[in-house]
């Protein structure tokens, strides 16, 4: 009973996390093969921000834990949550009074802000980046592994945000190859 409540969860999380499956709904696989859409930009990156002609106005620059960067000219602009080209945009108006015709670019020179957590009883417990795509099972083997007192049936991903909530997950079933791909912010929990 345990293994097949499991498995509904997993059914229902990949739905959740846009997995489709062979039998699911035509809206459920529509939704599977949405992309995330472009990189917004999070505390921690750091930017690129160049202005053509103007090397007084270009600089490298932390998006600062409060979310915004520090600009001649342009002062204190908001960058987290922004895609690259928002930000441009913006970075546009704001210069305008200052620079004829200002030719802007942005470019994510360091993505910093992609973290997974896993906690709980694995070998090494912490904040991983987030390079592309990974899966809770390679999050676990990123922290060591489970460790011998670990409770392989009562894993969770806690996912931050509006569609956020908890997936429980069992690690045969990952093993099985129904494992879940992980986004920002989600936090491993192995008791």
């Amino acid at each position: 009973m345990r293994n097949r409540m499991t498995k509904g969860w997993l059914v229902a999380a990949g739905l959740l996390l846009g997995v489709g499956c062979a039998h699911s709904s035509d809206a459920a696989r529509t939704a599977s093969v949405e992309r995330e859409g472009p990189y917004r930009i999070g505390r921690e990156d750091v930017l690129d921000v160049s202005v053509w002609r103007d090397p007084d106005l270009s600089r490298v620059v932390p998006v600062r834990p409060d979310g915004y960067i520090s600009l001649p000219m342009a002062g204190e602009v908001l960058a987290e949550g922004k895609t690259p080209a928002e930000l441009e945009a913006e970075l546009r108006t704001k210069l305008a009074p200052y620079v004829q015709s200002p030719r802007v670019s942005v470019m994510v020179h360091e993505v910093n802000s992609s973290k997974v957590f896993v906690t709980g009883e694995v070998a090494h417990p912490g904040s991983y980046p987030l390079r592309g795509k990974i899966s809770v099972l390679q999050a676990i083997a990123l922290a060591g592994g489970l460790s011998e007192f670990a409770n392989s049936g009562g894993i969770m991903v806690v996912r931050p945000g509006d569609q956020g909530g908890k997936i429980p997950v069992h690690y045969d079933d990952l093993i099985a190859a129904k494992d879940i791909q992980l986004r920002a912010g989600d936090t491993i929990v192995v008791p």
